[in-house]
């Protein structure tokens, strides 16, 4: 088994980004050369996103966009002296045209369509009432991903606890359930799920062995937030507070969305499903039809939701483009920083991080389960979870018919990527839109090391005892 990772990671360094495609060009980096030096960039623009928000405030606020191109530039200016400045060029264009672009154009297209769908009436924010919430958004995420549901909820869920001024715990437990731990079930929920999908991983594979421990950590996340919210909730009921949101009959404004939402389910699914073997080059990236198709109909859905939802709906969901805006800027820099980082982890064993890879294996060559887990969920919480997946699906064996088999195995890297996304603000996409959309509204998220200690509390507990149930 061991041989076959070591070939399986050869293998993945044809997916190296930008590198692979300019194989031609003699000075191509090998990704086994490559020092850990040329992570420090990402690392930099991860410690930005933590402090400056805590120290330097105002700086981050009016300048993020400048301070994320400025870590870029760190990135790709001593690379395209060390390597050329074509193969910097195909390595960021490629990220771009094939990552980043695609990435963005789905988020903005979720954000729109669930920004026009406004759930009218005053929900108060009992602890029932929010584990219910919490609860549908968690079914949802499976259904619509993680990114949709998280957008389409999180409204609702911010207006129904206008009115406590202990909060921000609600909107920390959303993001454990709704913009993570619930997409586990299907590849529609998780990037990371449809990646696997698109390798040849059977659709209801993950609803069939991902069903137990994602019912059993939802359960439990659900109960300690229950627990928690009943008594933030005994605390606020001696000094109630002033309910911002007047009472008001439940109803939705903007119902044309939930079939735009339909339509972007289809789309996605569609350009995994649907192979012409056509591509078409774009300033020397060949990008594949099925994705070009995909991505102009999720523009086109975004302006038909801008033509069809009422003024109304958006002016009560208090919609604006600032979270849109702050998330693009900061993930353009994390999207740009990380590709040395996810090339080196692609080397495996030959690379700069070979210690690690050499954990998921035991000395028979067979696969530790629980290294699986906690590698892939550990770097999921930092890096990209969606790269992070098919890099350690490689070391595995990158056979979806043999991991399908070895059911285990191809549980923990699954589990890994999609749970361990709600560790940190940026483990996810939707963790940082949900913030980003929750401080806009008012609320007073905690930073990025206080939202660190929530999930290394609540989560890490759970996860370890996943380990011992699942991944022995």
């Amino acid at each position: 088994m061991r041989r076959e990772a070591r070939a399986a990671a050869t293998a993945s360094l044809s997916l190296l980004p930008g590198l692979a495609s300019a194989a031609t060009v003699q000075t191509v980096p090998d990704p086994a050369t490559l020092s850990l030096w040329w992570g420090l960039p990402f690392a930099a623009m991860l410690l930005s996103i933590a402090f400056m928000p805590l120290f330097a405030a105002k700086v981050w606020h009016h300048h993020q966009g400048k301070i994320a191109a400025g870590w870029a530039a760190l990135f790709l200016i001593p690379f395209a002296l060390s390597f050329g400045v074509q193969v910097t060029w195909d390595a960021a264009l490629h990220t771009l045209l094939h990552e980043y672009l695609p990435f963005v154009i789905l988020l903005t297209a979720l954000y729109t369509v669930s920004g026009g769908i406004a759930v009218r009436g005053n929900l108060h924010g009992s602890p029932a009432q929010n584990t219910l919430l919490l609860a549908i958004g968690t079914v949802l995420a499976s259904i619509m991903g993680t990114t949709g549901a998280a957008m389409l909820m999180v409204r609702p869920v911010i207006r129904a606890n206008d009115g406590r001024r202990h909060n921000a715990h609600v909107l920390v437990f959303f993001i454990f359930l709704a913009a993570n731990v619930g997409g586990a079930l299907t590849p529609l929920g998780d990037p990371p799920l449809f990646l696997g999908f698109l390798k040849g991983v059977d659709f209801f594979w993950t609803l069939r062995h991902l069903l137990a421990p994602t019912a059993l950590l939802c359960a439990l996340l659900l109960a300690v937030f229950y627990a928690l919210d009943r008594w933030f909730w005994s605390k606020e009921a001696e000094r109630p507070a002033i309910d911002p949101t007047p009472d008001s009959p439940l109803g939705i404004i903007g119902a044309w969305n939930v079939l735009w939402l339909v339509v972007i389910v289809i789309a996605v699914l569609h350009s995994g499903l649907w192979k012409p073997g056509i591509t078409v080059p774009i300033l020397g990236q060949h990008l594949e039809l099925q994705n070009l198709t995909r991505d102009a109909a999720l523009v086109l859905v975004a302006l038909l939701s801008l033509a069809t939802t009422p003024w109304q709906a958006r002016h009560e969901n208090q919609f604006t483009w600032g979270p849109m805006i702050e998330v693009g800027k900061l993930f353009l820099g994390i999207f740009l920083t990380i590709i040395p980082v996810i090339a080196i982890l692609r080397a495996g064993e030959g690379g700069s991080l070979a210690g690690l890879v050499a954990l998921t294996s035991d000395a028979q060559g067979q696969p530790i389960a629980a290294a699986y887990f906690w590698l892939t969920g550990g770097l999921s919480s930092f890096l990209d979870n969606a790269p992070t997946y098919l890099v350690f699906f490689n070391l595995a064996g990158g056979d979806a018919a043999q991991l399908m088999a070895h059911v285990t195995t191809l549980m923990a890297i699954s589990a890994g990527a999609v749970f361990m996304g709600a560790v940190t603000y940026i483990g996810n996409a939707p963790n940082f839109m949900v913030k980003a959309i929750a401080e806009h509204r008012g609320v007073r998220m905690p930073s990025f090391f206080g939202y660190m200690g929530w999930s290394l509390a609540i989560l890490m507990p759970c996860f370890l005892f996943l380990t011992v149930v699942f991944f022995r």
